[in-house]
């Protein structure tokens, strides 16, 4: 007997390429695994088209409205039946052997609680995305992934425990969720799967990262502009974040340090390129959280 996996992933107005990830599953070696996908409000119902291609072991569940990375996943996980819950974005393509690998640390250690595999970018597959995560910095809120843009030269292929898990990609155990819970739902994208991971490790469980399991990501390797909207979440998100998981003091310098350091520079960069949606939506994230509460629902 292998353990149930529930593969759970968010479609929102990319009905195609969730339909090239279902293609990609076709090829799992890994034989008791289910998939959910969730669709988060599109503007027109994937229904029919992923009924069409009659995916394998694929449940559809619609939601009225787009629930956000955080909520849609929160569905997913609920409707879940596996003994692991593997969370991975709809813009990949997994490998064959990928469960089967992302399956053998839990064996190891019974206190790994989360595994993350090699991501590599889809349109250049010698190029790393993640090999783990560095620890985020205590003063100011940012990290960064292992061998980010480097060049796959087997470098990066030790199994080791790591500081965080990535969000386009990362099996739980369903004690762990049991045990700490699903994602804090006052996030909705961003900083959630740092968020989640924090409360992981306090709990006292492992985070590794897995390089014999290759996922491709169909992110581009330049990331684009920034949007006004992610602006927003991505400030509103890193103070967020700070305030659920940082001690009295570092989170006394962080602040010193957002509004002397990164409040100028932020809104001079906004101002040079003539971008004035942003330095509103920058303004409403800082401001969200002198009026929100910190507590997730």
């Amino acid at each position: 007997m292998r353990p149930l996996v529930s593969l759970i992933a968010l479609n929102y107005n990319q009905t195609d390429i969730t339909c090239e990830f279902l293609e990609s599953t076709r090829n799992l070696t890994y034989p008791n695994y289910e998939i959910i996908v969730i669709d988060n409000g599109s503007t027109i119902n994937p229904k029919e088209q992923i009924e069409a291609g009659n995916y394998p072991k694929t449940r559809l569940i619609v939601s009225e409205k787009n629930l956000g990375f955080t909520g849609g996943n929160y569905l997913g996980m609920r409707e879940a039946n596996g003994d692991f819950i593997f969370i991975v974005n709809n813009d990949t393509e997994v490998t064959e052997d990928l469960l089967d690998e992302l399956l053998a640390p839990f064996s190891m250690d019974e206190n790994v609680g989360v595994v993350s595999p090699k991501i590599k970018f889809f349109h250049h597959p010698d190029i790393i995305q993640y090999a783990g995560f560095k620890p985020i910095n205590p003063y100011t809120g940012r990290t960064g992934a292992v061998g980010s843009r480097e060049k796959d030269e087997g470098q990066h292929n030790q199994l080791r425990e790591t500081f965080g898990a990535h969000g386009a990609a990362m099996m739980v155990k369903r004690s762990v969720i049991e045990d700490v819970g699903m994602f804090a739902d006052n996030f909705f994208i961003y900083y959630e799967e740092w968020d989640w991971s924090a409360r992981i490790r306090r709990a006292g469980y492992k985070i590794y990262y897995q390089p014999n399991a290759v996922i491709y990501h169909k992110e581009s390797i330049t990331m684009g502009k920034e949007s006004a909207i992610k602006a927003y979440y991505h400030t509103r998100n890193r103070i967020l974040f700070m305030r659920r998981n940082s001690k009295k003091i570092p989170l006394i310098i962080f602040t010193v340090f957002f509004t002397m350091a990164v409040v100028p520079k932020s809104l001079l960069r906004y101002l040079r390129n003539s971008q004035f949606e942003h330095i509103k939506a920058f303004a409403k994230g800082v401001t969200w959280n002198l009026t929100s509460s910190s507590v997730s629902n």
